[in-house]
């Protein structure tokens, strides 16, 4: 029998009744797993604000320490019934964070965070979390155990901060480790490098790690657990009563990530596609329902009646834009401006040339570091550098955009009625996707129009 991966993510352990869920959803399956899971929530972000605060105060990290002990102790307490398993926890729990504790104090020393540090340390909100969901299910009559990806090796690039899983490497060693009929819980968020090193994969990567095991295993299928109803329409926040989506191809639920959908981590597709490894959504607040997906991703996915299944949208990009009268056709500007943004581990989004402009779509985060950049390269063409960081990103996303006339009509239209004024659009990028930018301010009402344009 094939195994299936399943993740939980932060969301899931929010809370005491997060984590009954999680037990009565486990138990649902009644058969044997890869369980891959996140950091309790909120983990990760502690973890990370402390690491410049340990820098100026050495002191600071009891605290830390002190947080995170009893916050595993109440819920060691809460749902582990055997004093036995109960002291076994805590002492590891106590082991655990005596090892971070030395890797902080060593930061606070040296006065710098390396990379490999960093990485090490982030990973223990992972490492906290498999150790007590470990425990809680073997309490619940589970037969479980704990693996870390450095036991099975699940090996990566060796990239600090944003790794990609070698499969190569990995494929028969994860295989081989994870092939017993029991439970397994595996910290999600990290792998190992060739000279075993701790790297990350990406910031929300338990997503990927789940995926890239699943693969290695060559899962069933991969069970995502959220705390919403699958993939929407469109943001509930934002649209009311939005449409349930039961089905999408891997290309579609790749661009919802990737254009801002919070379901997935936009890697997750990455090494299930070609293996034809479905990925099911399921709703941690509704096990009554038993393992029933709200949405599964696979390849058998259909044209839609709207053609737009999802419209989506993201506050998370902005735009740098490169303006002068001859700057979209002066050779080498392009070339100069991604080669040092390349070096700088700026990732490009999207790149849109025009005969007097030059805009680079960008993560917000990164629009500071390259207007610095571009502005050191001190080019001749460029008489003005401009950043925009009011915007929005709006994609509709759905197979058969590409085949259809006047899908973008019927979408600008609505937008027209809202009298929404578009800044930049790109479509055909994607034979599913088409996107465009808009003030940030105009957000709610461009995509209520553009919902009730094709689903109302």
């Amino acid at each position: 029998m094939k195994k299936i991966v399943v993740k939980f993510g932060g969301s899931n352990l929010r809370d005491k009744i997060g984590m009954k869920n999680i037990i009565q959803a486990v138990k649902q399956y009644n058969r044997p797993l890869v369980i891959v899971v996140s950091a309790f929530y909120g983990i990760t972000n502690l973890l990370s604000e402390h690491l410049s605060v340990v820098l100026a105060d050495g002191g600071k990290i009891q605290g830390l320490k002190d947080s995170l002990s009893q916050l595993k102790k109440e819920i060691i307490e809460d749902f582990i019934s055997s004093e036995t398993l109960q002291q076994k926890v805590i002492e590891e729990t106590r082991i655990r964070l005596n090892q971070l504790e030395r890797y902080l104090l060593g930061m606070h020393y040296i006065g710098d965070i390396p990379l490999f540090l960093e990485d090490l340390v982030l990973s223990y909100g992972e490492r906290l979390s498999s150790l007590v969901l470990a425990a809680v299910l073997t309490d619940n009559g589970l037969e479980c155990e704990e693996v870390f990806p450095e036991e099975m090796g699940l090996y990566t690039d060796g990239e600090f901060g944003n790794a990609t899983v070698d499969f190569h490497l990995s494929d028969q060693q994860v295989s081989t480790r994870l092939k017993e009929d029991k439970i397994f819980v595996v910290p999600g968020f990290y792998g190992i490098s060739p000279k075993n090193k701790v790297t990350l994969l990406g910031r929300g990567g338990s997503d990927y790690s789940a995926a890239a095991i699943a693969k290695c295993v060559n899962a069933a299928s991969l069970d995502i657990w959220k705390d919403v109803n699958g993939f929407l329409s469109a943001d509930p926040k934002i649209v009311h009563d939005p449409i349930k989506i039961k089905r999408l191809d891997y290309t579609e639920a790749a661009e919802l990530a990737y254009f801002g959908a919070k379901i997935l981590h936009p890697r997750t597709i990455e090494p299930l596609m070609f293996d034809n490894i479905p990925i099911r959504i399921f709703n941690i607040n509704d096990t009554g329902r038993g393992i029933v997906p709200y949405s599964i991703i696979d390849n058998e996915s259909d044209v839609s009646e709207q053609i737009i299944k999802s419209v989506t949208h993201s506050d998370d990009f902005g735009v740098l834009q490169l303006k002068g009268p001859g700057v979209g056709i002066k050779p080498g500007i392009l070339a100069k401006v991604t080669g040092d943004f390349d070096d700088e581990k700026i990732n490009i989004k999207t790149v849109l040339t025009a005969q007097t402009a030059i805009n680079f779509l960008l993560d917000k985060k990164d629009l500071k570091k390259a207007y610095n950049h571009a502005k050191s390269l001190n080019l001749k063409a460029v008489n003005e550098i401009v950043v925009q960081d009011d915007i929005t990103l709006i994609a509709a996303v759905g197979k058969g955009l590409a085949e259809n006339h006047g899908i973008a009509a019927r979408m600008f239209g609505a937008l027209s009625e809202e009298r929404i004024n578009v800044q930049i659009i790109c479509s055909g990028a994607s034979s599913v996707a088409t996107y465009f930018i808009i003030k940030k301010e105009n957000k709610t009402r461009a995509i209520k129009a553009i919902h009730r344009a094709f689903f109302e």
